[in-house]
């Protein structure tokens, strides 16, 4: 093998193994604390890679008391395919409403330890302030 397909193939190799690890290392990933909903109500919600894009389901939920409720979305995928844009942007990605039972675009923006989510169908956007836990 010539000098110069054996550099282009540690390059190659380099590029590939830096993407990976910085994907799989993604801020995001994590558990996070919902801010209650209309039925007042807060959740765990684990962020986890999902391929090249980061998906959520409900892990947990609880009254207002603090204590553990189940629910019929404990264990449900809240949203998929929320692509990283980088700088703390995630985009392109769909999100359940369950309360609502409507699915909408998903976006998220990452600012230390808390994660702004949002929805919109058409013009109407709705989001949160999810908390690290």
């Amino acid at each position: 093998m010539n000098i110069r397909v054996q550099s282009t193939l540690a390059t190659l190799f380099a590029a590939l193994t830096f993407a990976t690890t910085a994907s799989a290392g993604d801020p995001a990933v994590g558990l996070w604390k919902t801010q209650p909903d209309r039925k007042n109500l807060t959740s765990h919600i684990e962020v986890r890679q999902c391929g090249a894009n980061l998906c959520g389901k409900v892990v947990k939920a609880f009254d207002p008391s603090g204590n553990e409720v189940k629910t019929k979305n404990v264990g449900k995928e809240l949203f998929w395919g929320v692509e990283p844009k980088g700088n703390g942007v995630y985009e392109n990605g769909t999100v359940v409403v369950p309360l609502l039972n409507v699915k909408a675009k998903a976006g998220m923006v990452l600012k230390g330890s808390s994660l702004h989510v949002s929805g919109c169908k058409g013009r109407v956007c709705d989001g949160q302030v999810w908390s690290r836990i």
